[in-house]
């Protein structure tokens, strides 16, 4: 079947999360990624994990969600003839992408420069927390950390208690796919021109980005954002915008819609007083207050028919196993798994860009360290006394399915 990346060769020297979900996702649309890892340890995410477990009893889930569809190969950077070898193989290669701290790779040798010398149609795609220079640039750039710089985390939670970071790792996510937004532009661009050249992402500029229409709001209406203290879903909204809870425990969330059709949809006419724009904003946490003691007077299932079929823009509040079992989920099939040799059966989430022509795989799980270190090498004419002898002095590591 065809690929829409077919053909690309892709360094892969990112760790973590950002630079390894990018890369993912090319490898998904048929990228030849191959993962350079560090002789012996690997992704510093493979020593990382949730709820103090592993899958399968010693496989991160961290490592698992962002590295299906590649290749491992573990090597020693700081070693002559790793980087002789690594420059010979960027030869051949499309992209390099690395999330480093601003400098480090250059250090070694593996900067822009080194492998524009070898190869002036490389494209070179850098991920950082702040960028490559400011009073920031030698700052650990963390994902709760930038959410927290933007004005996210401020913006989020109630009012009257500490406000609260999203519950996944928003901007780092973000960074991945404004790095795979690069990427494709400046292949794209080397198609018409000939020329690669280098792609800078960091975090905080992705952050910021996406929180535009907030900046637009507080830097052109002379307003600041106040957290509700309900359940009001964002700070710049009015009622009745937000969660609400059910007589089952349950919550359901209610976007914009019109006020007047809320309450006669939970028979609350008496809540018609509050029923005008500046009433709703002003007001909103007693409004949110009121509106929810209706709302709870309905189970979940019962209220979000009540909801819909007064065309009211609503939704269950699910966690992730319920979400998993969603029916609009299972019918996107966006739950699917793979087969891995020390994991078993991973349940993993499905590729979410669909392809008439050259659609998305899963063809290979996340790999083991270095697993396929010495076929890599092989496919870029290095001899097998070569590899040999990288083993032999610690300078490659290889882990066998």
């Amino acid at each position: 079947m065809n690929k829409a990346l077919e053909g690309v060769t892709i360094l892969d020297f990112s760790h973590l999360l950002q630079g390894p979900f990018a890369t993912q996702l090319l490898a998904d649309m048929g990228a030849n990624v191959i993962k350079i890892e560090r002789a012996g340890a690997g992704d510093m995410f493979r020593s990382m994990t949730f709820f103090a477990k592993w899958v399968g009893g010693s496989e991160s889930p961290n490592f698992l969600a962002w590295n299906r569809n590649k290749r491992s190969i573990a090597l020693n950077l700081k070693s002559p003839k790793v980087h002789e070898i690594l420059m010979e193989m960027a030869k051949k290669a499309d992209v390099v992408v690395q999330n480093f701290r601003p400098g480090v790779l250059a250090k070694l040798g593996y900067g822009y420069e080194d492998f524009k010398a070898v190869n002036p149609g490389i494209i070179y795609c850098s991920g950082s927390g702040y960028g490559e220079e400011g009073p920031y640039v030698d700052r650990p750039g963390q994902d709760m950390l930038i959410q927290g710089l933007a004005g996210l985390i401020a913006n989020t939670g109630r009012g009257d208690a500490a406000p609260v970071p999203a519950g996944a790792g928003l901007a780092d996510q973000i960074g991945a796919m404004n790095m795979v937004y690069g990427i494709l532009s400046a292949l794209y661009y080397r198609e018409k021109t000939g020329k690669g050249q280098k792609i800078e992402v960091n975090l905080l500029a992705g952050m910021l980005a996406h929180l535009g229409q907030e900046y637009v709001g507080v830097l052109n209406l002379g307003e600041d954002f106040v957290r509700p203290n309900s359940g009001i879903g964002h700070p710049g909204m009015q009622a009745p915008f937000g969660i609400y809870e059910t007589r089952d425990g349950g919550y359901v969330s209610i976007a914009m819609s019109p006020f007047k059709t809320v309450i006669e949809t939970v028979d609350a006419p008496q809540l018609a007083v509050y029923d005008d724009l500046e009433t709703l904003f002003a007001k909103r946490d007693e409004v949110w207050e009121k509106l929810n003691a209706e709302t709870r007077k309905f189970d979940k299932t019962d209220l979000l028919q009540r909801l819909l079929a007064a065309d009211i823009w609503c939704a269950g509040v699910n966690d992730i196993r319920t979400a998993a079992e969603d029916p609009q989920v299972t019918h996107m099939k966006m739950i699917t798994s793979y087969e891995h040799p020390r994991a078993g059966t991973v349940r993993v989430v499905a590729p979410a860009v669909k392809m008439s022509e050259t659609p998305a795989t899963i063809d290979r799980p996340a790999p083991l360290v270095g697993q396929h270190g010495r076929e890599i090498l092989a496919e870029f004419g290095v001899s097998a006394e070569t590899i040999a002898a990288l083993e032999q002095s610690g300078d490659m590591t290889v882990v066998e399915a």
